[in-house]
């Protein structure tokens, strides 16, 4: 099977090739390029593609896709929002996906992103750097004792309660079906609205969908508590940069955390150092003192790097097994 794999950086190649060194029924091609209505022409002569979190996977890249003899979508992340799984099933065309690589690889960030802005660990660097030992402005709150909501309760957010509680927080949360090892452990499942309302902290650990699109914006906003601490390692989309400026404006956001931007598809996982960055939302973003961004590096860690890997080879290589329908290929959810 000759792949395709876009949205390559050399620490996707890496890992890549040493999970195939010694294969033979795999042929992996890559291009740093994303997948685009651009890019599609490279296509051809290809069995699969893999693709990423940027990758576009919209009607008309798949109907191009499936013209050119493309078999099987192989994604190499757990979320698929930027794929069309209804024109992907007009096609016949299946959609694999890594829906476990390493939970907790975006949870610990997530609870890094509270550390650093609580703590002000993003201040006091520079400030030490430069001989200013002065504590004035870097004052922080214990987290034991705070209340931690957490929407969203699969495998990452397991995860990050499971380490908020070991700080010794309160946590709250919120999910269409209740994790029930969670309840055990003492979490409590509350209502959208009573969790706004209760939390210092909210942790989004959803996917995006129509119900979640901009989940975080002035509506919901207005039922937290002054200062809340706002993080999002999911999806950009999950929150509305601009209503969230205006929080942070009015201080009904106190801190906001970021590892992903609804438009992080024009610069993300690349260096734009020597480039101006054409996003006035973002660059404004940047300008507060209460507000760390991380470029979507949630999930890069050595063993998450190895099971997505691991994962996605498994998947291309099902395509050639006898064996029925495979678990990690994406069907729509009515």
């Amino acid at each position: 099977m000759k792949v395709a794999v876009f949205s390559c950086k050399p620490y996707d190649k890496r890992t890549l090739e040493a999970a195939t060194k010694d294969a033979t029924d795999l042929e992996l091609v890559f291009f740093e390029s994303r997948l685009s209505t651009e890019t599609v022409s490279l296509v051809q002569g290809y069995d699969a593609v893999s693709c990423f979190v940027n990758d576009d996977l919209s009607r008309e890249v798949l109907e191009q896709l499936s013209a050119k003899g493309i078999k099987a979508i192989a994604l190499r992340c757990a979320g698929y929002n930027n794929v069309d799984l209804y024109c992907a099933k007009a096609l016949s065309m299946p959609v694999f996906h890594v829906p476990d690589y390493s939970p907790t690889s975006v949870a610990e960030h997530a609870v890094a992103l509270i550390l650093t802005l609580n703590r002000k660990i993003h201040r006091a660097y520079h400030r030490v750097k430069e001989g200013n030992f002065a504590l004035e402005g870097l004052m922080g709150f214990n987290l034991e004792g705070k209340t931690v909501g957490c929407i969203g309760t699969g495998r990452i957010g397991e995860a990050f309660c499971r380490i908020m509680m070991g700080f010794g927080c309160r946590v709250i949360c919120y999910d269409l079906t209740q994790n029930q090892r969670l309840l055990e452990l003492g979490a409590e499942y509350l209502d959208l609205e009573s969790l706004y309302a209760q939390s210092d902290i909210i942790s989004l650990h959803c996917p995006l969908n129509a119900s979640t699109h901009h989940l975080i914006n002035k509506s919901s906003l207005e039922k937290m508590k002054d200062g809340v601490m706002i993080i999002n390692t999911s999806r950009g989309a999950l929150v509305n940069a601009q209503e969230a400026i205006d929080g942070l404006y009015s201080g009904k956001i106190g801190f906001l955390g970021l590892d992903v931007y609804e438009q992080e598809g024009k610069f993300f996982f690349e260096d734009m150092s020597d480039h101006i960055i054409y996003d006035s939302v973002f660059q404004l973003l940047l300008t507060f003192p209460n507000v760390v961004v991380t470029g979507h590096q949630g999930y890069f860690t050595d063993i998450a790097l190895r099971h997505i890997a691991d994962t996605t080879l498994e998947n291309l290589r099902q395509l050639q097994s006898p064996v029925g329908t495979f678990q990690r290929e994406l069907t729509i959810k009515q």
